[in-house]
């Protein structure tokens, strides 16, 4: 275990070109990343080559207990990562943040580790047997994002790792320190060259997406990257997984206790500070219960504090960057312009440094208005009346996206048949957003496609291979 001043100078570059990162709560210097260039790129994928075939030779077992010593690598720097993510993310350190999201890393390791993948007899009728097999892919191109950039690249490159693959990673330009120390610690335990960090601009994205040499591509982000991404690939035919946008809607039934939903439907929206893909978006409420709701969310919302990540009390904290701070600004100013109801929130203190934008409930808003129908990836949430579930569901699946939705119900049964109704990857009743190692995750529409997690995720980084006789 090294020291947060250690880490953190084991991953500064001394020759080359650097960046200075910034804390979103504070604005002061984190610390300076390397700008790798297309020709650093080019160095990983061939180190990643030479490197592949050895690690796949290992078979399953073995690269399994790599992973479960890099799950301990990761649990002995935990406090470090979680400090460098606090500063340079933004989340705080308590709450659903950045320690939660350190542990989730080790989670996610050993989960990838101990996840069994046997061959799978298609068939065997005495005459023909044919057996469904998933050899190594070779070297797997990661592009992670900026809201929880550990945790969802070890989603990326843990099954990778776990099937046989090489994995060459490229981080937002936002959060490159966090993903750079990550992985320091993970190659503690790897062989040489298996695991890289290729910290660069766009142009590193864009040659790792079209390269010939990468047989498959992860990626988590817009939609809009995610479709340039597809065309990139195009050329090589390269299979992708793509986890994209979402405007993730909610539906409280007229059943529901407005009292027992309030704060995990909090956390459904407001987790991660609402910079979450999966995060609820959009919540629809029936008429009978909608002001009942607004108040017992308000109540929970106005409760919790938000502030400089490394302030333990806090659970909330700034937007990451200055563009995410102005589009929430931008929607909430849209939704106030149109007369929508504004029940906490929507005041941003422009004297205090950092990007925080407060905890935002905004009512009685139409259901066309720009922050119910734009993704706004932050700390405001429109709550939209409703009059039956019909209509409801209507509103809900009227958008291009479906990564998640959710059903808020005392009855199981009836939420499940409103969820069998909703398009969307994955449909939660009486929570949002919980993921879960063993279940797959994936989104619908224009959310992006492919499978994360569990026996499917582990497939998605193999190459089908049917032995047949």
């Amino acid at each position: 275990m090294e020291t947060y001043d250690a880490l953190l100078a084991s991953i500064t570059p001394t020759t080359g070109e650097t960046r200075t990162i910034f804390d979103p709560a504070t604005g002061t210097a984190v610390g300076h990343a390397p700008v790798h260039t297309v020709e650093d790129l080019e160095s990983a994928i061939a180190a990643a080559r030479a490197a592949q075939p050895a690690w796949a030779a290992l078979g399953h077992d073995a690269r399994s207990a790599a992973l479960l010593k890099a799950a301990d690598a990761v649990e002995r720097s935990a406090e470090e990562l979680a400090q460098l993510l606090s500063r340079e993310q933004g989340k705080p350190l308590n709450g659903p943040n950045a320690r939660f999201e350190v542990g989730a890393c080790a989670a996610w390791l050993r989960a990838a580790a101990g996840t069994p993948l046997e061959p799978e007899t298609v068939v065997d009728d005495g005459e023909t047997r044919a057996e469904l097999h998933y050899r190594p892919i070779g070297v797997v191109g990661a592009i992670g994002p900026w809201n929880w950039p550990m945790m969802i690249t070890i989603w990326q490159i843990a099954p990778a790792l776990r099937m046989g693959n090489a994995v060459v990673v490229k981080p937002s330009e936002y959060t490159p320190l966090s993903v750079l120390a990550l992985a320091k610690v993970l190659n503690e335990e790897l062989p040489e060259g298996l695991l890289t960090v290729v910290s660069g601009g766009r142009d590193v994205g864009a040659r790792l997406a079209e390269h010939p040499a990468i047989g498959k591509v992860m990626f988590t982000g817009s939609t809009a990257t995610g479709k340039a991404i597809i065309k990139s690939s195009a050329d090589t035919v390269k299979s992708l997984t793509l986890e994209l946008g979402g405007n993730d809607a909610g539906i409280v039934l007229p059943d529901a206790d407005p009292k027992a939903i309030a704060e995990g439907l909090f956390w459904g929206a407001f987790i991660n500070t609402g910079q979450t893909c999966a995060a609820l978006k959009r919540l629809y409420v029936h008429d009978s219960l909608y002001e009942a709701v607004c108040a017992e969310l308000t109540a929970v919302a106005a409760a919790m504090p938000m502030g400089n990540g490394l302030d333990e009390a806090n659970v909330l904290g700034p937007l990451q960057n200055k563009a995410q701070y102005d589009v929430v600004a931008r929607l909430v100013d849209a939704a106030r312009g149109s007369g929508a109801r504004i029940l906490l929130g929507g005041n941003p203190d422009t004297e205090q440094p950092g990007y925080f934008y407060p905890t935002t409930l905004v009512a009685d808003i139409d259901n066309s208005n720009p922050l119910v129908a734009e993704e706004q990836f932050g700390p405001a949430l429109p709550i939209i009346r409703y009059s039956t579930v019909d209509e409801a569901v209507t509103m809900a699946n009227a958008l291009d996206v479906g990564l998640g939705a959710s059903v808020w119900s005392s009855n199981l049964d009836g939420a499940r048949k409103v969820a069998a109704r909703l398009e969307a990857g994955t449909v939660w009743i009486n929570k949002h957003g919980a993921v879960d190692p063993r279940i797959p995750f994936g989104g619908a529409k224009q959310s992006g496609y492919g499978l994360e997690f569990g026996v499917e995720g582990l497939k998605a980084l193999g190459v089908p291979q049917i032995i047949n006789g």
